[in-house]
């Protein structure tokens, strides 16, 4: 069955169907993930394309109800813990700052570490889609306790943090937010999209 939710999105060019079957939804149904379905996602992920190939992005995870779940859901702000402790799976996407060189070249800072992981977190948020769940990333969490909690060495920082799972009615959810669980539209292609230069 075609989700209704969906028909208001209209690209203004032909693309694939994914692209627009991709949104994130707060409404999810407290099931668990087969580690097989989480491990397809974040293959997904591993195949994102970086600069020079240096793949600055990692991942750590937690099952719904694992040794790690309350100690990673605790580091999300009060308003999306409301809500993600329904997801199914948490994922911390974290980069690599450092660019590590070899006999030739010295370590030196990345300038495209959190560009290359939000290039993984597309791809993860896409395979969850095509594997019929649904990702919601969320910036509202703790960076620090995060650093701390996932004992990440310096040279690592957290982008973002990601709740999976099924999505399901909103009515679970409180009523200021079920209000806002529809797909959103997108900014106007002229807004954005300029040729020869910025307008």
């Amino acid at each position: 069955m075609p989700d209704t939710t969906l028909q208001h999105r209209t690209p203004n060019y032909p693309i694939d169907s994914i692209f627009i079957n991709r949104w994130s939804p707060r409404a999810f149904d407290s099931s668990n993930i087969p580690d097989e379905d989480l491990q397809t996602i974040l293959e997904a992920a591993r195949w994102a394309p970086s600069a020079f190939n240096v793949q600055p992005w990692r991942f750590v995870y937690s099952h719904r109800g694992d040794e790690h779940w309350n100690t990673q859901l605790d580091l999300l702000d009060p308003f999306n813990k409301s809500w993600a402790q329904n997801a199914s799976a948490l994922v911390f996407v974290i980069s690599d700052k450092i660019v590590s060189g070899d006999d030739t070249r010295p370590d030196k800072p990345s300038n495209y570490n959190s560009f290359d992981a939000g290039a993984a977190w597309a791809q993860l948020a896409l395979q969850a889609s095509v594997s019929g769940y649904k990702a919601h990333a969320m910036a509202g969490l703790y960076f620090d306790k995060a650093q701390e909690a996932l004992r990440l060495p310096e040279r690592y920082k957290v982008e973002i943090a990601v709740a999976i799972g099924k999505n399901t009615t909103p009515n679970l959810l409180a009523p200021e937010l079920q209000e806002r669980e529809i797909p959103s539209q997108r900014l106007a292609s002229k807004d954005i999209i300029f040729a020869g230069a910025f307008s």
